[in-house]
């Protein structure tokens, strides 16, 4: 990972007091009756906001809500996100009716030093998601620097993400910080040895994961659905389960070049199968080779995770993307949440560095009590997923190639 400023640097520059400093967040949260549902990605901005506006920076908040693919939407203005902000920010929080233009240079200019302004959605625009060099233009004459903590916006090549590092001094803000470190320490330049977990439903919506991964890491464990035809891969029968026979050469392919790599792949080695995916059904623990033509495999068993932990032993850094069942249901949460509650117990004693991301993981981290624990949780979602996959992220790189 290349090197990129950080808000150390912008403050090592000299007195940041009166200066109008543009911070990409994302503020695409979720929202109940006025009130924001999920405050996670606020949280993780919240530090950064507090600090510039700490040094007497007028603090200028840029970001996208919704899908209004350049149309201007009561429904998705960022209005009551900026409402709802103080609680977090420990201030008031501003609003302006938009991010560039009149409208925003007049309450900038309205603004107390050390203030905090969250300007209007972004993609009310359309010249935001083209990358529009106007556009972007538009939004670096309104601040005096910017700095990106959004990581979770990092892999769109957006006039608020990319094009605006163009024109003014960037930086990266205290949570990409943290994330590129953490990344970095996952895969970039990792303690060894290192265990990959991957789950989810389908192989075919993780290609290009598995395809960096066993060139990256020493063991990769394969669970939920995607495990399933691997196994079909290797011959197995997996009766009523979830598999992709149109992917079992690709998989195949997958686990010649891990063995080319030196990478090991562990999969299940017995599983629990049901009849049917619901509550209180009828289960059972069967080896692999043995699953019945009537049933369906929903979760790892008792060796599969004796198998896992012995790897988490003697692992230095864990990277989880994905459960290793069907963890909506219990009980086929039970090797999710063994597993990572494990995971979680080696990283507070000391013996792990663990980092996790994806919706549906950093879900089944949360039910296990876990997810405090792990050394970073990533809240990006497909930012986090393309890095996994090896992608080049727009945001990040024009940081790196601004330093």
């Amino acid at each position: 990972m290349g090197s990129y400023k950080t808000l150390d640097d912008l403050i090592a520059a000299g007195p940041l007091k009166g200066r109008r400093v543009l911070v990409r967040a994302d503020l695409n949260v979720p929202m109940a009756e006025g009130r924001i549902a999920d405050a996670t990605r606020v949280e993780r901005v919240a530090p950064t906001l507090k600090e510039l506006a700490s040094h007497g920076a007028k603090v200028l908040v840029l970001s996208h809500f919704d899908r209004p693919k350049g149309k201007r939407i009561a429904e998705m203005s960022l209005k009551p996100v900026a409402d709802a902000m103080h609680e977090w920010v420990g201030q008031p929080v501003g609003f302006a009716q938009d991010c560039i233009g009149g409208e925003a240079a007049g309450a900038i200019a309205a603004m107390e030093d050390g203030g905090i302004l969250v300007l209007e959605n972004t993609r009310f625009h359309p010249g935001e998601e083209n990358n529009d060099a106007n556009f972007a233009r538009q939004l670096a004459e309104i601040g005096d620097v910017y700095v990106n903590d959004a990581f979770s916006c990092a892999h769109r090549a957006h006039a608020s993400t990319e094009g605006i590092v163009h024109h003014l001094p960037s930086y990266a803000g205290r949570a990409m910080e943290a994330e590129l470190k953490a990344l970095d320490a996952a895969l970039g330049n990792p303690a060894r040895p290192v265990v990959a977990i991957v789950g989810g439903a389908k192989v075919s919506t993780k290609i290009a994961l598995l395809g960096n991964l066993v060139k990256k890491v020493d063991c990769l464990v394969i669970g939920g659905g995607m495990a399933n035809t691997f196994l079909a891969a290797q011959g197995k029968q997996v009766g009523k389960s979830l598999c992709e026979l149109d992917l079992l050469d690709t998989a195949r392919h997958i686990m010649a070049n891990a063995r080319a790599a030196n990478c090991e792949i562990l999969l299940p080695t017995d599983a629990v199968v049901a009849k049917e995916l619901k509550k209180n059904v009828e289960t059972r623990t069967v080896n692999v080779n043995e699953v019945p033509e009537d049933m369906m495999i929903l979760d790892v068993g008792p060796d599969t995770l004796a198998h896992l932990s012995g790897r988490f032993e003697t692992a230095q850094t864990v990277v989880w993307n994905g459960p290793l069942g069907a963890f909506e249901i219990p009980p086929f949460d039970e090797g999710t949440m063994t597993a990572a509650r494990q995971a979680a117990m080696l990283t507070r004693m000391g013996n792990l560095i663990s980092v996790a991301g994806g919706g549906d993981t950093v879900a089944a981290l949360n039910e296990a009590g876990a997810a405090d624990e792990f050394t970073y949780v990533s809240a990006a979602g497909g930012a986090f997923l393309e890095w996994m996959e090896g992608v080049e992220l727009p945001g990040v790189a024009a940081l790196e190639n601004a330093a």
